[in-house]
């Protein structure tokens, strides 16, 4: 008899937040204050840009959908908004490769 019935279950979901952590990044130099994703098992999920040019950040975060972090990452690296040194696409490459160092 299982004196905690529920404790099987509450690992499963720990294992669960684990697998699908979202992260939170915080640009600088661009329009959008926030950055949020996830990357579980190495691919890129649910690309949330918070301000910045809402039809662009939206179509970068649906392009990323799926892709694996490396190729995101070598593809947006490096991209600049007109004068500025960095842009939304350059962030998000950035905040992928400080999230794959932490995992």
């Amino acid at each position: 008899m299982r004196i905690y019935p529920y404790l099987d279950y509450y690992c499963y979901l720990c294992c669960q937040i684990h697998l699908k952590m979202k992260h939170t990044y915080y640009p600088q130099g661009t329009c959008s204050q926030v950055i949020e994703f996830e990357i579980n098992d190495g691919v890129v999920h649910n690309v949330q840009f918070y301000g910045g040019c809402d039809g662009n950040t939206q179509g970068v975060g649906r392009l990323v959908e799926g892709m694996k972090a490396e190729e995101v990452v070598q593809r947006l690296e490096g991209i600049r908004c007109g004068f500025k040194a960095t842009s939304c696409p350059d962030q998000l490459a950035k905040a992928i490769r400080q999230a794959m160092g932490e995992e």
